[in-house]
């Protein structure tokens, strides 16, 4: 076991997570890299976020729930936060936060327009890595958001490599990397490197600063105070601490202090702090007398103005400690930690990976970390208001996630993305768990079992969705995601399976009671996280009408499978009697599978399952459109145990009829037909929600190339209605679905319909499961023709496998030295100081693989780390373990 390993191993109990895990987890990347524009700042009457706290005042306006920076480290509850600032003598103000687009002046919605990668990170951050690339010229924030807002949904985005301030080389490469000498011994190291052709200019500014807790309370700051040429600082938890800045090319730098205050002055034109919080960019870019001269505040930096030649790299450090601790050497510590992390990242590589998918799988482990964010949002005190501040608008009282008062989170949790997502998701934690149990199954372990928490989970029984509507309705994963981690942490932790199995008993009853309109367990709920894949906002349909979704339908089918299998899991390995709950379940999903089949939701003309809407007045149609929505219904199945099949039999219910109708009597008649499978006693069966022949030509519709099989993975709506557009005609409304490789070109749902063509990550790897999990019964007994036409056949893992090598093709280099994932980029794809840090993107090009939307989406497509030890075989399958643990073998 690497020394990482022994490290995080004694994360603490899981009801209370961080503040009881190893001491190596006190200070980490928690810090966001953007809480302007997020729902928790917003204060304003009618819930436009972006525009009530807008990057313009982030310099300037202290925040409520959280802080942000570059580079950022802070302790577990976020009190005292390390970050980094910069100046290039042209900007207008400090360089202290990533910049990007609010949603309203993207041509495709939010957008980040920097440069920015993390590197290397181990899980108890005790190594981290960050780079950046920061212009010399004058950052173009107006040139950015002008074009941008020129263009349309059918424009390309204009970046930041397309206004020229990087030509000539004219930039500035800034690697920052953390060393912990110990848990509370945390060494910064800033390195500065002259990209271009001439000496330039460049300020540096560490800045260690206080959360501003005390305005809301109305009590006393905490206080920073130079002593001598260190910062010196007393906190009730945290204890005595001292900053010291080591010395830069002409010596030590000058400590600059001010307030964490608004400035109200220049934000509303009246009084407020002598130092507020932009008082240090004042005073550096305008020489403003707004630092104090007494040297204390909340916030500090230490300034470092340095003059580099052309090529040249500074290296700066900096170190933050208990007072008085033992000295260790700087160097040894750096190096000593940066060979963990080589030890970690070796043993977790397949050896049989090769330089470049270690190289991806390292940098995509570290985007997985770097993302474990602080998070603290108080329902009820968000819209209550704070006992020192002035009272929310009433209109609040009505309005977002008003009826969730119950939700309460303070805690470290596993962002979607940094910047564009820097608050959690349900749907998508789950799929980040499943990335993050091959490094920190402690910690992904957690992240399920906090969903589900009390001050979380709805007293109703749903779960939160995020935090721009905790009330929408995402596809219900999490006893997938569970099961997952539980294999992969090696199928021994019972209590966790357990706690998380109770907590989604009542989400799963949540859904049936809520979900379920009219009873005939054919199911709705919206978007479903798809975005809107089809011609309708599914979200927001008219009084009366009702829309029966094959996804949602199938995620349920799935969700009942999954529970089957966790109780089945928890009764045969001596946890607690389950046998009931396994029966509960199947007879959950021979409903949904009964419903299914004689639904209206099977075109058998197409060979797809497809929504149904109806109206009032029982006018119905189908909304034909060839995308995922149709292939979820497929993914659902689960492994039965001899003994609960035996069971069902005895108690003759709805389970038992779905056996009889294919034939089935008892469970004699499987083994006839070789479906039951396994050694006497321990025998299994794998059950599906849709049957075989339906399956069959479903698969044929999905591995066409000329529907959604791509080079880099099946794409999120067939491209077939490229020339063949999907037409809705019904009731008055008549919409369209093109497909759509890359962004979306339409605006519904906040103009992120970004699921009709490019590649998705998550469902992708849902599909591989699916097919690994049917080939672990059926073998290599079934083989489909793969792709269809081309007249080659396959097993099911074999499609899996190329399915697997597709997706992760999309980041490493081909023939041509190019990776898919950089698109057109010409930088990205050749000059050696961008070709090899990799963006892991929300989504990528259908037909080319180029990386789309958000650029630091290590949430989902994390997953990669997932398919590159699968596709090794470092790890088993979780059919596997569950089998192993079902049959006692």
């Amino acid at each position: 076991m690497s020394t990482e390993r022994e490290r995080v191993a004694g994360f603490g109990r899981l009801d209370l997570g961080l503040r009881q895990a190893s001491d190596w987890y006190l200070w980490g990347p928690y810090l966001a890299e953007r809480q302007w524009g997020t729902v928790r700042e917003d204060y304003s009457a009618d819930g436009q976020a972006w525009t009530h706290l807008p990057h313009d005042h982030a310099r300037s306006r202290a925040y409520r729930w959280g802080e942000d920076g570059l580079a950022g480290f802070s302790d577990v509850e976020q009190r005292l936060c390390l970050g980094l600032a910069l100046w290039n003598e042209r900007d207008p103000i400090l360089k202290e936060r990533i910049y990007g687009l609010t949603g309203a002046e993207g041509n495709h919605g939010e957008d980040a327009k920097e440069y920015w990668w993390f590197l290397d990170a181990l899980p108890s951050h005790a190594w981290n890595r960050w780079r950046y690339h920061y212009p010399q010229a004058a950052f173009p924030y107006e040139d950015l958001r002008a074009t941008n807002g020129a263009r349309g949904r059918h424009d390309p985005e204009y970046e930041l490599l397309d206004t020229g301030v990087f030509d000539g080389d004219r930039y500035w490469v800034v690697e920052v990397d953390y060393a912990k000498a110990d848990p509370t011994d945390l060494l910064m190291t800033v390195r500065v490197t002259n990209a271009g052709p001439d000496e330039a200019p460049l300020h540096v500014l560490p800045q260690l600063w206080y959360r501003n807790t005390w305005s809301w309370r109305g009590r006393d700051p905490e206080v920073l105070a130079a002593d001598g040429t260190a910062v010196r600082t007393t906190h009730p938890f945290l204890g005595e601490l001292q900053l010291l800045p080591g010395d830069g090319p002409d010596g030590p730098p000058q400590l600059l202090f001010c307030d964490n205050e608004t400035n109200t002055q220049r934000l509303y034109g009246t009084k407020g702090p002598q130092y507020p919080k932009d008082g240090i960019g004042d005073h550096v870019i305008h020489g403003a007398d707004s630092v104090n001269p007494e040297r204390r505040g909340s916030r500090c930096a230490a300034w470092y103005r340095l003059s580099v030649p052309a090529g040249d790299t500074v290296e700066l450090r900096l170190r933050l400690r208990p007072t008085g601790a033992e000295p260790t050497d700087f160097d040894d510590v750096r190096r000593a930690r940066k060979a963990e992390a080589d030890e970690f990242h070796a043993e977790l590589t397949p050896g049989a990976a090769s330089d470049d998918e270690a190289a991806v799988l390292r940098q995509a482990v570290a985007g997985l970390l770097w993302s474990k964010q602080f998070y603290a949002y108080d329902v009820a005190r968000w819209l209550d208001g704070d006992p020192a501040q002035p009272p929310p608008p009433l209109e609040r009282h009505g309005g977002r996630n008003a009826r969730w008062r119950t939700f309460q989170a303070f805690d470290v949790m596993s962002m979607p993305d940094t910047w564009e997502y820097p608050w959690f998701a349900a749907w998508d934690l789950a799929f980040q768990c499943v990335a993050l149990a091959h490094v920190d199954p402690a910690f992904a372990k957690y992240q399920l079992s906090l969903l589900c928490r009390e001050w979380f989970q709805h007293p109703n029984g749903a779960l939160p969705a995020y935090e721009w509507d905790f009330g929408d309705v995402n596809p219900p994963v999490q006893a997938w995601a569970a099961l997952e981690v539980f294999a992969l942490d090696g199928g021994t932790d019972l209590d966790f399976l357990s706690r998380v199995f109770d907590k989604l008993l009542v989400n799963f009853t949540w859904w049936i009671n809520r979900q379920d309109t009219d009873g005939d367990t054919l199911f709705g709920g919206g978007f479903m996280g798809l975005d809107n894949i089809g011609p309708i906002d599914r979200s927001h349909l008219p009084p009366g009408w009702v829309l029966e979704q094959a996804d949602s339908t199938g995620w349920m089918a799935s969700y009942a499978a999954a529970m089957a299998t966790i109780a089945a899991v928890l009764d045969r390995s001596g946890s607690r009697p389950a046998l009931d709950l396994v029966q509960k379940f199947l007879e959950h999903f021979a409903q949904i599978r009964e419903a299914l089949d004689g639904a209206e939701l099977w075109d058998e003309e197409t060979g797809l399952f497809h929504d149904r809407l109806t109206l009032p007045d029982g006018r119905s149609a189908w909304i034909q459109v060839r995308s995922m929505v149709s292939m979820i219904p497929m993914l659902a199945g689960g492994v039965v145990s001899e003994e609960a099949l035996g069971q069902s039999v005895a108690v003759g219910k709805r389970f038992a009829r779905f056996l009889a109708r294919r034939g089935v009597a008892d469970p004699g008649d499987l083994l006839d037909t070789g479906r039951l499978r396994g050694d006497a006693g321990h025998r299994s069966l794998l059950v599906g929600v849709v049957s075989v022949e339906r399956a069959q030509r479903m698969l044929q519709i999905l591995f066409d190339e000329s529907e959604f099989l791509s080079p880099h993975g099946l794409r999120s709506l067939s491209a077939r209605h490229r020339d063949q557009p999907a037409v809705l005609d019904f009731a008055g409304i008549r919409a369209n679905v093109d497909y759509e490789p890359a962004e979306s070109t339409i605006g519904m749902f906040g103009g992120n319909s970004n699921w009709r063509g490019p590649v998705w990550f998550p469902v992708n790897h849902l599909i591989v499961s699916a097919l690994e999990r049917y080939h672990r019964f059926y073998g290599d007994d079934v083989r489909i023709e793969y792709p269809t036409g081309s007249g080659h056949t396959a097993t099911l893992d074999e499609v899996a496998a190329d399915l697997r090598g597709r997706l992760v093709a999309t980041f490493l280099r081909g023939p041509d030295g190019s990776r898919p994932c950089f698109g057109g980029t010409t930088r990205l794809q050749t000059d050696p100081r961008w070709r090899d840090n990799i963006l892991f993107h929300e989504y990528f090009h259908g037909d080319n693989g180029a990386g789309l939307g958000a650029t630091h989406q290590t949430g989902w497509t994390g997953l990669v780390v997932d398919l590159i030890r699968r596709r090794h075989r470092a790890v088993p399958s979780t059919a596997d373990v569950v089998q192993r643990l079902i049959s006692g073998s």
